[in-house]
């Protein structure tokens, strides 16, 4: 099974100068994760501090349309 902790793990510690935020982005592109998936772990792994408050639902509007086509 795909993990994303897992997979944004790996991703961080290639790339620690990365912020959290592109680690997720990583992390799930291309994956076919679901939207409550993405959702769950947006609130889990990445950084509060990193995105105004108000970003926040256009950020997941974003992340869960990361998909192939």
């Amino acid at each position: 099974m795909r993990s994303v902790k897992r997979r944004f793990s790996n991703i961080r510690r290639r790339n620690p100068a990365w912020s959290t935020l592109v680690c997720f982005a990583e992390a799930i592109k291309d994956q076919r994760f679901s939207k409550r998936t993405v959702y769950l772990w947006f609130n889990r792994l990445v950084d509060k501090e990193e995105f105004p408050k108000e970003e926040r639902v256009k950020l997941l509007r974003y992340l869960a349309n990361l998909k192939p086509p």
